[in-house]
């Protein structure tokens, strides 16, 4: 990292996603819960754009990973990584990389007014939801031995309303934080650290 700014956006985007990992709903046929996390992962890519996001959310894994309980629901250390949720954690790193690149080119590209930033905003966060579900149901299908249809009806299919409907609002803010954040000049016009 170039700056000491830019390290605490990193753990402070790392903590938010770890706070909000606190918060999950299981349900009873898949291993695969409900959680906030993704709110932290989508805004991650969002205001720290692609590198940095990507930091983040690897100092999220490394966290757990060294058993501090930062998964969903308290979960830790380097098995959850290869259990059968473990492929959403290596999408959350790549989720966020997709959405902070994505995020950047559409700022530059079609973003001249609130309502066009919001638009721009959803469809990064859309497509780097994306990624976090073909992660985790690749990984989910190769741990449970299940096929493909079965790992995407348990892994992906029943969040896509609860996950449009946080990416809905996790734009918003993420759009009324940039510009706070470029207004304070802690960030560039571009949106760039």
């Amino acid at each position: 990292m170039k700056n000491l700014r830019e390290l605490i956006l990193v753990s402070l985007f790392a903590a938010i996603t770890c706070i909000l990992s606190i918060f999950l709903i299981p349900l009873p046929f898949t291993p695969v819960p409900i959680t906030l996390q993704i709110l932290g992962v989508t805004l991650s890519g969002a205001i720290l754009g692609a590198r940095l996001g990507f930091y983040s959310l690897g100092l999220y894994t490394l966290l757990g990973v060294v058993g501090l309980p930062v998964f969903a629901g308290g979960g830790s250390g380097f098995g959850a990584l290869l259990g059968p949720t473990g492929g959403y954690i290596f999408g959350f790193m790549a989720g966020a990389y997709v959405i902070g690149y994505l995020t950047q080119v559409g700022y530059e590209k079609f973003s001249n007014g609130k309502i066009s930033k919001y638009f721009v905003q959803l469809a990064a966060m859309a497509v780097g939801i994306v990624v976090i579900y073909t992660f985790g149901t690749l990984q989910l299908m190769v741990i449970t031995g299940m096929d493909l249809p079965q790992s995407m009806a348990i892994g992906a299919l029943p969040f896509l309303i609860p996950d449009l409907l946080k990416i809905s609002a996790a734009a918003f803010v993420a759009v009324a934080l940039r510009d706070g954040l470029i207004k304070a000049n802690l960030i560039s016009s571009t949106g760039k650290i």
